[in-house]
Formats: C-alpha cells, sequence, structure tokens
C-alpha cells in the first residue's frame, strides 16, 4: 500500500478537478440546445437550420453526437497511454496537464458561431468545435477519474473521495445553471444589449475558470506519494475486451448509459421547462438547479451512512426509482393543480435524493470493480475500467442532447410544447432500464 493517505486539503484539491471540467461540459449540455435553437420566447435567433435527416434527426441532434464519435476511438486510446505510462511523475497527472488550455478554448469557440443567423456553416463549425473539445475534456478526465481507485485504498475511502467529487461536480451544475444569470448581470453592469454577446461573454468567463480550478489537483498533489499504480503492458484491444468479460460491470455499464441519458434530457431541458411549459423567467433555471444541488448536499451523509449500513444497491436502486417518478411529472408540467413556482420546487426537491445517490455511489462502485480486477488479473488498467465508464457516460450525454433536440421537432414553443412532454415519456423509460439492469449487479 502506498506510504501516505490523501489529507482532506488534497482531496479537496482532487474535487476542485472535477468542478472545471463539470462546469464546460454542463454548461455544453445546458446551453446547446437553447443557444443554437432557442424557443420563440428567448430573445435569440436560431443558428442551425431545423432540417430533418431520414425524416426524424434534426441537425442539431446529429451534430451531437458526431462530436462523440470520436470519443468511442479517443477513449479507450487515452486510457491506454495513461494505463501504459512509466513517467516518473505519475502515469496521470502528467497527461492531465496538457488538457486544459484546449479545453477551455474549444468551450469558448462551441458558443462563437461564424454567422449570427440560421446557416449550414454554423453546423459545420459547431461539428469540428465539439469534436475539439470532447477530445481535450476526454484528455484529462480518463486519467483523472482513475486517479480515484489508486488515491483511495478502502471502500469507505473511495466512498468518501467520490462524495469530495460529487460535490465538485454538482458546483459545476449550478455554475453552469446560471449562465443566464452571469449574462444578465453583465447587460446591467457593462450595458450590453445583444442577449447572444451577453450570453458569450459569461460562457467565456465560465470556461476560464474552469481552466484555473482543474490546475488545482496538478498543483496540490504529486501522485507518486499517493498512489503505487504500474504500467500494464495489455495492448489497448485486449484490455478493453478484458472490462466487457466482468459481468458486474456490464450491467454498471448499461445502467450508469441510461441514468446519464436521463440527466441530459433534464439538464438539456430546464431552461424549456421553465420558460415554455411554466411561463417563468428563464433566469429562474438556475435558480431551481441551485435549489435542487444545494438540498442534495443534506443528502450526503446520509448515502456514506447508507451505503456502510445497506449496501450501495438498494440505494442506487431507490435513486432511479425516484428518478423514473420525476420524468412522469415532467410529462404534466404546467397542468399539475399548483402554482408554475411550486410545479417546479417539488420537482427539484424530489431530485435532490437521486442526484445525491447517483453522483456519489456509481464512482465508488466502479473503483472497487477496477480493483478487484487488478487483483484478479495483476493489471493496473483502472483507466481502462474508467475510459469505457465515461465513453458511455459521454454517449448518454449525447444521446440526451440528441433525442432532446430530435424531440422538439414536435413542439417547443409556448402553445406547442408536445415534444418537450415527450422527453418525460423517454426519461422515465430510460430509468426503468436502469433499474431492472441493476437489480442484477452482484454487490460483493
Amino acid at each position: 500500500m502506498p506510504v501516505k493517505e490523501l489529507p482532506l486539503r488534497k482531496e479537496i484539491a482532487y474535487a476542485a478537478g472535477m468542478m472545471g471540467w463539470s462546469i464546460m461540459t454542463n454548461t455544453i449540455i445546458v446551453m446547446l440546445p437553447y443557444f443554437y435553437l432557442p424557443p420563440n420566447n428567448s430573445g435569440l435567433t436560431p443558428l442551425v437550420p431545423q432540417l430533418l435527416v431520414f425524416g426524424a434527426f434534426n441537425i442539431l441532434s446529429l451534430i451531437a453526437a458526431s462530436g462523440r464519435l470520436f470519443d468511442a476511438f479517443y477513449d479507450p486510446f487515452i486510457a491506454s497511454i495513461s494505463d501504459a505510462s512509466e513517467n516518473p511523475n505519475g502515469r496521470r497527472i502528467p497527461i492531465m496537464r496538457y488538457a486544459i488550455i484546449p479545453a477551455v478554448i474549444f468551450c469558448g469557440l462551441i458558443f462563437h458561431p461564424l454567422k449570427h443567423s440560421e446557416s449550414t456553416a454554423n453546423a459545420w463549425w459547431l461539428t469540428f468545435m465539439l469534436i475539439g473539445f470532447f477530445m481535450s475534456v476526454t484528455t484529462y478526465i480518463i486519467p483523472y477519474n482513475a486517479l480515484l481507485a489508486e488515491m483511495a485504498h478502502t471502500t469507505e475511502k473511495k466512498v468518501k473521495l467520490s462524495t469530495f467529487q460529487q460535490v465538485g461536480f454538482v458546483m459545476g451544475m449550478i455554475l453552469s445553471a446560471l449562465t443566464n444569470n452571469f449574462a444578465d448581470l453583465i447587460q446591467r453592469n457593462f450595458h450590453i444589449l445583444n442577449r447572444m454577446e451577453a450570453l458569450q461573454d459569461a460562457i467565456y468567463g465560465l470556461a476560464i475558470f474552469s481552466g484555473f480550478v482543474m490546475i488545482m489537483p496538478i498543483l496540490f498533489i504529486r501522485e507518486k506519494d499517493y498512489s503505487e499504480g504500474k504500467p500494464t503492458h495489455i495492448a489497448l484491444l485486449p484490455a478493453i475486451r478484458n472490462t466487457f468479460r466482468n459481468t458486474n460491470f456490464k450491467y454498471y455499464l448499461i445502467s450508469d448509459f441510461s441514468y446519464y441519458t436521463a440527466l441530459s434530457i433534464i439538464s438539456s431541458g430546464l431552461l424549456y421547462f421553465v420558460t415554455v411549459l411554466l411561463h417563468l423567467p428563464e433566469s429562474n433555471g438556475g435558480m431551481f438547479m441551485g435549489i435542487m444541488v444545494v438540498l442534495s448536499l443534506f443528502f450526503y451523509p446520509f448515502i456514506n451512512y447508507g451505503a456502510k449500513r445497506f449496501g450501495r444497491k438498494p440505494l442506487v436502486l431507490a435513486a432511479f426509482a425516484v428518478l423514473s417518478l420525476i420524468f412522469v411529472t415532467i410529462y404534466f408540467l404546467g397542468h399539475l393543480p399548483f402554482t408554475p413556482i411550486m410545479q417546479m420546487f417539488i420537482l427539484v426537491v424530489c431530485a435532490s435524493f437521486p442526484l445525491a445517490a447517483l453522483g456519489i455511489l456509481p464512482n465508488a462502485i466502479l473503483a472497487d470493480i477496477a480493483q478487484n480486477d487488478t487483483l484478479e488479473t495483476g493489471e493496473n488498467h483502472e483507466g481502462m475500467f474508467f475510459a469505457v465508464k465515461y465513453l458511455f457516460v459521454k454517449l448518454g450525454q449525447t444521446v440526451g442532447i440528441a433525442v432532446f433536440a430530435m424531440l422538439t421537432i414536435y413542439g417547443k414553443d409556448p402553445g406547442n410544447d408536445f415534444g418537450l412532454r415527450l422527453n418525460g415519456v423517454v426519461g422515465f423509460v430510460l430509468c426503468i432500464l436502469a433499474l431492472l439492469f441493476f437489480s442484477r449487479f452482484k454487490e460483493e
């Protein structure tokens, strides 16, 4: 075992890295559909054509999917490079440092279209910028998450470090959801009349801040002091195949994919649900996201205690069940016998428990899966497990954005909102699938 255990201040530095990339990825999830295909009451201009391909897919859904196709090849490649690294300073952190500046630049360029009007040129620009961003942020995320299994040496420590990670992730969610609020401040204080310009300035600021906090694990953690991970010499394709031989891992992956697809639908649709279904100001989206995240923090001690007392599997199953009911509620938003504010408040209060449970527990579970595999095979390829996991996470996020964008064809404006409500049906089905598959997971 490594000589040193990770102290509290370095656990916080590690969690800061997750907050950084969470801000950027969640900003894209929340703002991309709203920025490029806004509802007609937003004050923004559509930037890509609402054209149908094969009679079902619009351009934005195909663009979102195309960026992740490159990840399908790039994620395992980065994991293989990281797992096999013989850098004397460690296998993970030396790779992470090269990803930060490109990720910040591409995040900003995604929201800097070539033309400020509907154009296919914007569609091509967005495609290439998304590819650049996903490849950059992947170079950070894969080694970063592999560190969890290597620096936390017991199940309890994995859950604790995963909890710190989740705090960083939800802080990133809050800041990304406040993009419109930041744009409001910019317009008021700098007298900027153009809404698109204010949103761009807010996103540039968030991306730069993300880069600064992503540096913290690199500056404050000396990897070799806390990890004894040894280079693995399994070739790329056999390493990928080895992860899929693990039955527990397959059930885990399917459930995780379904969850992140559902979460991406909620995040992508948040501003639409607030402004179109409930007819509230768009700035309320950030407020409700903040309330949900703060409430989820109150569940963290219960999640940590419950994981020790009852095991992690029952809590994950309960979270999927609650989340499925939340999607049923989304379908009826605006028609429930409560005020719009109360309807949204009920939604975020109920969502706080699954957000906490499904944020903390899956990474700790995967760290155990990877560590057990290392004990059985003698090969340290934790990076490959996390690469495959985050490939499915990003595929889930992309499918969520693509499904949401596709369903806007059937209505995304006040008085014509059936497409938005269909997202509730899709999310419900996804959560039930996740629950059924994870019920087959064997917790040791």
